[in-house]
């Protein structure tokens, strides 16, 4: 399936074969997130800076006050003048909007994906392949991705911070 829908169905596992495939799923996993958010890419692609995405990601973080939002990028050096949106969201919740960028030891890894929870998750195969897939309720591949984003953020460093001076 080219476009995920957005009410998922849960327990099912649907093929990705576009960009805008790929796009999609993420905002259904962020619309399935109910505590963390775990997000790793080659850099931040414009759907970050929609209203759609960045209403997405405050409601997740309205949600609960203990919601949080991982992002681990490669190249994170346009997110404060490509993405105002998700820079405001840094702002207003403080504390729970993490951006890193990876350092050397994690530059040769080529699979975006983006978690919710331990339960579901968008993973592309490889950032210049439209293949992957998006999976809902299958914990025990999201704990994985959940394992390996753990890896990646240990080998990344702050980003972004909420104040123009990086404190």
């Amino acid at each position: 399936m080219n476009q995920p829908t957005d009410k998922p169905a849960f327990g099912n596992r649907q093929r990705i074969d576009t960009l805008s495939g790929y796009e999609s799923a993420i905002d259904a996993v962020i619309s399935a997130a109910r505590r963390a958010l775990r997000i790793f890419d080659r850099s931040l692609s414009a759907e970050y800076n929609s209203v759609k995405r960045h209403e997405l990601l405050r409601a997740f973080l309205r949600a609960n006050p203990e919601n949080q939002l991982y992002l681990v990028l490669h190249d994170a050096s346009s997110i404060t003048s490509r993405c105002p949106r998700l820079m405001m969201l840094l702002r207003e919740f403080n504390g729970r909007v993490f951006i890193h960028e990876t350092n050397s030891d994690a530059r040769h890894l080529y699979d975006p994906f983006a978690v919710a929870d331990e339960n579901h998750y968008a993973h592309r195969f490889h950032y210049d392949s439209l293949r992957g897939e998006l999976a809902f309720d299958h914990v025990g591949d999201a704990r994985i991705l959940v394992q390996r984003f753990t890896e990646i953020w240990q080998s990344s460093i702050p980003a972004a911070s909420a104040s123009t001076l990086g404190l």
